[in-house]
């Protein structure tokens, strides 16, 4: 029973940090809009990759803690029948079954769109997050950008 208490303890602790990761994900949003190239060089590193075009840039980065879950399911059968004869038992069983396991793995790409040397979006891609966690995967690469409150 203690086992299952710690589980439950450890489970709201993940939980409750995913949800705070979230929430630095979407403050970075807002906060980083109108920060300098290097301001943002400072405080995320240089980008994985960069994109331009005029006075607009596209500088990318991978985000993520490596997160992955899998569901996996299995249907078992079995039978089995015996049979006395005299003082000899005989028996046999059978057995047989299948299984399926889906494993997603969660993370972010961070594109920062920079207009005239200027930070004037930041936007995400790809699996970032549970459905109460949006963006959790995101905070990794942004975190160091985002004022604390």
């Amino acid at each position: 029973m203690r086992n299952v208490g710690l589980a439950v303890a450890l489970s709201v602790t993940l939980a409750g940090c995913a949800i705070q990761r979230a929430q630095v994900a979407q403050d970075a949003r807002a906060q980083m809009v109108g920060l300098s190239k290097e301001q943002v060089l400072g405080c995320m590193g240089p980008p994985a990759n960069k994109a331009a075009e005029g006075q607009t840039e596209v500088w990318s980065y991978a985000s993520g803690n490596g997160f992955s879950s899998t569901v996996a399911t299995a249907d078992v059968s079995t039978s089995g029948q015996a049979a006395r004869v005299g003082n000899q038992v005989y028996g046999s069983a059978n057995s047989t079954g299948f299984g399926t396991a889906v494993s997603t793995r969660r993370f972010c790409t961070v594109n920062v769109v920079m207009t005239n040397g200027l930070v004037s979006a930041v936007n995400y891609q790809g699996p970032t997050g549970g459905l109460l966690t949006a963006g959790e995967q995101c905070a990794f690469a942004v975190d160091a950008c985002v004022k604390k409150q």
